[in-house]
């Protein structure tokens, strides 16, 4: 087994979205550096901070420029971030008079979280779009089986009749909540940072303000009223959104694993993991991998809101938390919702399993209520509780224990007991579609 799985040759594809692993590899992280770093030198340049001079040596000389991981492990492991040794490369690179202008006025963090964030920005862009895939398939689930009548149930038991339209959309409607939280909460993450040694940009004195916003100009970012090197309450709120998004899926996993169990087989995952001993199985791999990843960025967000936790101008301690746990969490959830896509591409709805189980005692509430019509609420509970210890259907039993004017066969419709689950499913489609 890997240290981490998302990053092993073996695991990876299972756990993660591979894209987005490789956007946090060595290679991603120090291109995103230097690009911050060229474009810190050109808004700068422009803003007369340094010489434009320098400012075109330093852009022309680190265009595509490619520095060796390796030869940074051993300066990072002394000075706790990449920073100094890079900037130690990319002076080296330049040469001359610019090189000393190289990362003016700024400080390492500042260029590792906006490295972070237009990474980020990618990132969630493809997250976005798996979840569009997801919301479309699922939208077209609850829409093509909102007449195929299932038994609800709750507490793992069998409850009243319901349709597995409304169970799709059930799962459909937290996610196009995700994705408005993620379209409101992108300005809060993808933001510049810029705030020297400090966070008041002291080094280039009055042009601090215009400085990040320049270099958010430029990197396509948004600009915050002030530094937040020791706020971070953007980063937490990514994870929190990470961890919302698996946590959602995770209930799409249980809810699928639970149908598609033998003794039930209402659900038929379209291809699954095969055992080494026994030819008859087909294990709901993508449903189980749901369940593992929400569970996993769960507790991994517990661990980034430590990390959240900053003391002072600037923490190394808590800082670092970061990078050990948020880009795991982005592989995981990019890694779910490829999962889910493949699951409920798939997924067989065996509608004759799930009719068979929609009637008898699912309708026992139903049976209740239209018996109160006729006496009092207490005696119709009590007399359906002894229809449904009879061990005969629930209808037939009571046609037999009272004469109450009820059409039986009518009424053992479990279709004539959906209450407003198609004015539910009509509310989340519409909301899809942007109607709501």
């Amino acid at each position: 087994m890997a240290v981490s799985p998302f990053q092993s040759q073996v695991f990876g594809p299972l756990f993660a979205d591979t894209e987005i692993v490789a956007a946090f590899s060595d290679a991603a992280d120090l291109d995103a550096l230097i690009r911050v770093e060229r474009a810190l030198a050109r808004v700068e340049g422009r803003l007369g901070v340094i010489p434009a001079a320098a400012a075109e040596t330093i852009d022309a000389a680190l265009d595509g420029a490619v520095v060796d991981p390796a030869t940074l492990a051993e300066g990072t492991r002394s000075a706790g971030v990449v920073l100094p040794g890079l900037v130690k490369d990319l002076r080296k690179r330049v040469g001359g008079e610019a090189a000393q202008f190289v990362h003016w006025g700024a400080t390492s963090q500042d260029v590792v979280d906006t490295a972070l964030a237009i990474r980020l920005a990618d990132v969630l862009d493809r997250l976005e779009a798996h979840l569009d895939r997801l919301i479309e398939c699922l939208a077209d689930m609850a829409e093509r089986h909102r007449g195929t009548v299932m038994a609800a149930r709750t507490r793992t038991q069998i409850a009243v009749p319901t349709t597995f339209g409304l169970r799709a959309a059930g799962w459909l409607a937290p996610l196009l909540r995700h994705r408005d939280r993620l379209r409101q909460a992108r300005p809060r993450i993808l933001m510049v940072q810029f705030g020297g040694a400090g966070g008041t940009a002291s080094a280039i004195g009055a042009d601090g303000v215009r400085v990040m916003q320049g270099l958010a100009q430029e990197l396509g970012l948004c600009v915050p009223p002030m530094p937040w090197h020791t706020q971070r309450d953007g980063i937490l709120e990514c994870g929190a959104w990470l961890a919302g998004v698996t946590a959602s899926l995770g209930k799409i996993g249980t809810d699928v694993a639970l149908l598609a169990r033998s003794e039930v087989a209402e659900l038929r995952p379209g291809s699954g993991g095969g055992s080494s001993t026994m030819p008859q199985k087909a294990n709901p791999v993508s449903a189980e991998l749901l369940v593992a990843l929400a569970r996993f960025t769960a507790g991994s967000l517990g661990t980034l809101a430590q990390g959240a936790i900053h003391a002072e101008e600037r923490d190394g301690a808590a800082w670092s938390v970061e990078w050990a746990t948020l880009p795991e969490m982005a592989a995981a959830t990019g890694g779910a919702l490829l999962h889910a896509i493949d699951l409920l591409g798939a997924l067989v709805v065996v509608e004759d399993a799930m009719a068979a189980r929609a009637g008898g005692p699912t309708l026992a509430e139903a049976a209740s209520f239209v018996l109160s019509q006729h006496m009092p609420r207490e005696e119709a509970q009590g007399l359906v509780k002894k229809a449904t210890q009879s061990g005969k259907d629930l209808a037939e039993a009571l046609s037999e224990l009272t004469d109450a004017p009820i059409d039986w066969s009518a009424f053992s419709d479990p279709a004539a007991h959906l209450g407003v689950a198609d004015a539910f499913i009509d509310r989340v489609l519409a909301e899809a579609r942007g109607d709501g």
